[in-house]
């Protein structure tokens, strides 16, 4: 999650996107997509998962989410219910 969080800039900034818009499509506030984006708070899996599928289903953004550190091993993991610590 933290290394999504830390994208978000630049995933809003490709896609031409404000906080505000962002925050409406993956439906939350603007103020707690701002408190996810500088770290102020955590997001929880609702909203991960929806951010992800997001990101994932657009295509200026879906390459640089498959570019973040292992984040398909660790989603197709978590999907299965596997351990992320094997």
């Amino acid at each position: 999650m933290e290394k999504l969080r830390v994208e978000l800039p630049v995933f809003r900034a490709r896609l031409g996107i404000s906080q505000e818009r962002a925050a409406e499509i993956i439906g939350i506030s603007r103020q707690t997509y701002n408190a996810i984006e500088t770290g102020k708070r955590e997001m929880t899996w609702p909203i991960f998962l929806s951010m992800v599928a997001f990101f994932q289903n657009n295509e200026q953004t879906d390459q640089m989410l498959k570019q973040i550190d292992e984040f398909e091993e660790k989603m197709r993991r978590v999907l299965n219910s596997e351990s992320l610590d094997r």
